[in-house]
């Protein structure tokens, strides 16, 4: 049976993320409690152990021990939510039916459902879903499966951006981003349609974002290379950048020009 105020615990990697849904469980749930936050599943497990939640909302993929495995350890005692930014998850898991998942980047209108039958399930013991874990792991594994062979898990890239804006917080997807930049104390967010200054360096966010999506051009710029539409020389020989969706050039130093070296 739940508690006459149901408590809950959420772990996921990204602090936005775990900021978000905390926002979002107040609108949907005022009265649920959040009695832990976790950034992994191996804390996940211990402070589940020392806080006995209702009720754990985890991130499927975390470094470590992600949220498949630690529901593992928790499952019989708490009931779980999974967050995940991947379909293949969530198909599978409202599939299974026994297990509730949120979609991220969360919304209000799917927690709301999600919050409507949790509500019922705290009315009875958490169910075995020993057998739907270890399908969920089982479609992990396949995932990871690459052309014919087994890739390595790629690392927990940074996938979203936290930016002040007066007394709010904007939550950026880095997909939107064409483009940072250092201007001074800041790095400026470009994308289509907003800018915004973060207080992350360059370097920061060179090690936090996934090499394959954002290149180095200059030692002031980083860019996504799939915004990239066109590469040109100007009357002085240098290298310029046109952008998907973004009127000004931005120009690629020397030491970046081996990136596109059939100019």
């Amino acid at each position: 049976m739940a508690h006459p105020q149901p408590t809950a615990l959420i772990a996921d990697d990204e602090a936005p993320m775990r900021d978000q849904l905390r926002a979002r469980l107040h609108e949907a749930w005022p009265e649920l409690r959040i009695v832990a936050e976790a950034a992994n599943g191996v804390e996940a497990v211990a402070l589940a152990l020392e806080h006995k939640p209702d009720i754990a909302f985890l991130d499927i993929r975390m470094p470590g021990m992600g949220g498949i495995d630690a529901a593992r350890q928790m499952y019989e005692h708490c009931h779980i939510v999974f967050a995940t930014a991947y379909d293949q998850y969530a198909v599978e898991a409202f599939e299974q039916g026994a297990i509730d998942y949120l979609l991220k980047p969360v919304t209000l209108a799917r927690l709301e459902t999600t919050v409507a039958r949790l509500r019922r399930r705290l009315e009875h013991t958490p169910q075995d879903i020993g057998a739907q874990l270890a399908r969920l792991a089982q479609l992990g594994d396949q995932l990871l499966v690459q052309n014919g062979a087994t890739a390595v898990a790629k690392p927990a890239y940074m996938r979203w951006i936290q930016a002040q804006s007066g007394n709010s917080l904007r939550m950026v997807s880095t997909r939107e981003v064409l483009f940072f930049q250092s201007d001074d104390k800041y790095t400026r967010v470009q994308t289509a349609t907003a800018q915004h200054l973060i207080r992350k360096t360059l370097k920061e966010l060179e090690e936090e974002l996934d090499p394959d999506e954002f290149w180095r051009i200059h030692r002031s710029t980083l860019v996504r290379v799939d915004a990239i539409a066109e590469v040109r020389r100007d009357l002085r020989g240098r290298q310029m950048l046109s952008l998907r969706g973004y009127p000004e050039e931005l120009e690629v130093s020397r030491n970046h020009g081996a990136l596109f070296q059939q100019m």
